[in-house]
């Protein structure tokens, strides 16, 4: 079933925006042009991503600094695990996830 999330047009370099589907807390973020569905959740201990800061193509955790290159989502620090990340799905002139 597909769930919409966002409509194309507005997708811009910059865009951040969370969405509660099928229980998870998702970030629907675009980095460098590129729209980037994953699970708002460091998973160093479990903070929200959708507050860090993002520096280039570096996404830092706000509560402990844990850093994570994007689009791969590989943590810069060797001891935690990467980000996880979900399939992107389109649907008209709509972005959106199959749950």
């Amino acid at each position: 079933m597909f769930v919409p999330l966002e409509r194309l047009i507005n997708l811009n370099e910059g865009y951040r925006r969370t969405f509660k589907v099928a229980g998870r807390d998702l970030l629907l973020m675009v980095v460098d042009n590129q729209p980037l569905l994953l699970e708002d959740s460091c998973p160093h201990q479990g903070a929200p991503l959708h507050s860090g800061t993002l520096v280039g193509t570096v996404l830092r955790c706000k509560r402990h600094g844990i850093e994570f290159q994007l689009p791969s989502g590989r943590p810069l620090q060797a001891s935690c695990p990467g980000l996880k990340f979900f399939t992107l799905a389109y649907e008209g002139d709509r972005m959106g996830i199959d749950v």
